[in-house]
């Protein structure tokens, strides 16, 4: 998948440039990644970039995408910032709650349905 997701970076340098936190605040239960989806046909908004992808195509203000695709960009983070989240930086995507109620907890817990069911 390194090619499709960060293929012009090393591994490291997602790390230095801000795109995976070396501690992350999903799990403490405060970061969230979403898109926008139209109602109308099920299918995801056109946000100029894949989720997930690791470069400058994936910042928000990133402007060599179409009006349509930058205008669905702000739309996403104007509603989140309204609704108390802050986004990141380098991921359109990405949104970590600005009120924290665990900012220095990092939770450890398996996830698994089979955990689930003890």
């Amino acid at each position: 998948m390194k090619q499709y997701f960060y293929s012009v970076l090393d591994k490291e340098e997602l790390f230095d440039r801000g795109y995976i936190a070396k501690q992350s605040s999903h799990s403490r239960g405060s970061a969230v990644d979403l898109t926008l989806l139209d109602m109308n046909t099920g299918k995801e908004v056109d946000m100029g970039g894949p989720f997930d992808f690791f470069g400058e195509r994936s910042h928000p203000d990133y402007l060599g995408i179409t009006e349509e695709q930058y205008d669905n960009r702000m739309l996403l983070q104007n509603v989140m910032v309204r609704n108390g989240f802050e986004p990141l930086n380098v991921e359109w995507w990405h949104f970590s709650l600005k009120e924290e109620p665990y900012p220095d907890v990092y939770f450890e817990f398996p996830v698994s349905s089979q955990y689930l069911k003890k």
